[in-house]
């Protein structure tokens, strides 16, 4: 596989101006934030060979982004007039007065063409009140690289409206046993192309990304223990990082990508540790009675959320790396788990045992502002944070089989995104394709 700079090529910024007076400083999921009407339009061919096929797909890849996004409502196709089906693109073609007729706030045009296996794909914002462009693109690539130019425009879309590009055109990795056995797998944010990425035949957990999303560390059982692999997503290339007696297992990369947190259990007992990503050890970070598992670093890199019954019933508590002090950080629930750091810094999402059922939760940094955001049937576990903060991915069984499902981060637009077959579970989310 190729890096995206390869695969699709951003030819020309066609709006210098990325926001405009009437979307400016748009928080998703921001108190009282009412939905945008927007108007996404069937994109047309640019060369007049009509692909009814290809349109669809490209407008189904983006009203599935925007979807999740929560900013927008979308105007029904149904009563558009005559100014969708036309495709001039620059501002003074556009009529923007149909789409005010319509209470369209943001507006969507775009063009195709394709020769060969080449697909060259034009795709337009505007902001329909103020009448003018607020973000256009140019993509050049291959035919079957269609769904990445969408999530590619879906994420420019969210840099329009909100200063911050979307974590749409990323990927999430995930555990499934549709084979027989638990292997590794990845998939785009929207559950398309699920690649299996392992054959170890045998159990395979708790993937992580490293910070550029080029490779992935996870435990496997392959050689009869717990052992932590490296597996590079693009040319497959794989290696044993740690092997140490008994667990190797829930490692994390730290911010730098530099080191690896992890559990270790080679004096008997499982506590943290700090490894080279060629599998030295460095450090060991705790020393405690009890149990210390799944490490989540800070943005910053010097502290560690983690999981310790080392008070009794498990729950998460926050070590400094460089003093070596721990605190306690959850008060409430007799079994806390699966801690997640967010990328900004300031949430940390966890799972907590209530009422018979795993939910996940996210609390300050400090204790503080702790808030529930699932609720209903099943367990929600193994919460992972987007790049950007926003939403959140995780497993459920809610419907039965356990699934990949992503929501945002106030817990509202739940939706299941892993494809049918086989149970899944264990997600992680990349930085990057």
């Amino acid at each position: 596989m190729k890096t995206l700079s390869r695969l699709i090529t951003a030819v020309v910024t066609l709006a210098g101006i990325w926001t405009s007076p009437a979307f400016a400083q748009i928080e998703i999921s921001a108190p009282g934030q009412q939905a945008i009407p927007l108007a996404l339009t069937r994109f047309l061919p640019l060369d007049g060979v009509v692909r009814p096929q290809l349109a669809e797909d490209l407008n189904q890849v983006l009203e599935a982004d925007l979807d999740l996004s929560g900013l927008f409502t979308l105007v029904d196709p149904e009563s558009f007039l005559g100014d969708a089906n036309r495709l001039g693109l620059s501002s003074v073609e556009v009529d923007f007065g149909q789409w005010r007729l319509l209470r369209a706030d943001a507006l969507i045009k775009g063009g195709y063409a394709v020769q060969g296996d080449q697909l060259t794909l034009e795709a337009r914002l505007y902001d329909v009140v103020g009448r003018r462009q607020l973000a256009g693109r140019r993509y050049i690539g291959k035919v079957s690289d269609l769904r990445r130019m969408g999530h590619t425009f879906s994420d420019q879309i969210l840099k329009s409206m909100t200063g911050e590009a979307g974590p749409f055109n990323t990927r999430i990795a995930y555990i499934s046993n549709r084979t027989g056995h638990k292997e590794l797998y990845l998939m785009e944010v929207d559950g398309h192309n699920p690649v299996r990425i392992t054959d170890h035949r045998s159990i395979v957990l708790n993937p992580d990304f490293s910070p550029r999303g080029k490779e992935l560390i996870f435990t496997s059982y392959k050689a009869s223990n717990p052992d932590i692999y490296r597996k590079e997503t693009y040319s497959g290339r794989e290696a044993k990082v740690s092997a140490q007696k008994g667990l190797n297992i829930a490692a994390r990369y730290r911010p730098d990508g530099q080191e690896i947190a992890l559990t270790l259990s080679r004096d008997g007992n499982s506590e943290l540790y700090l490894i080279g990503t060629g599998g030295t050890i460095h450090k060991r970070l705790t020393d405690a009675w009890g149990i210390d598992v799944d490490p989540t670093w800070n943005p910053n890199g010097d502290q560690i959320a983690f999981v310790s019954d080392r008070q009794g019933n498990p729950h998460i508590f926050i070590l400094d790396v460089v003093t070596g002090q721990v605190r306690r950080l959850t008060k409430d629930g007799k079994y806390n788990a699966t801690p997640a750091w967010n990328p900004k810094g300031d949430r940390i999402a966890f799972s907590r045992l209530e009422g018979g059922r795993f939910d996940i939760f996210t609390i300050n940094p400090d204790g503080s502002d702790e808030r529930r955001l699932t609720f209903g049937p099943g367990n929600k576990e193994h919460a992972r944070w987007s790049h950007d903060s926003r939403f959140l991915v995780y497993s459920s069984d809610e419907d039965g089989k356990r699934g990949i499902y992503i929501m945002r981060a106030d817990g509202s637009g739940s939706r299941r995104v892993s494809p049918a077959g086989g149970d899944c579970s264990h997600p992680a989310w990349s930085n990057e394709w």
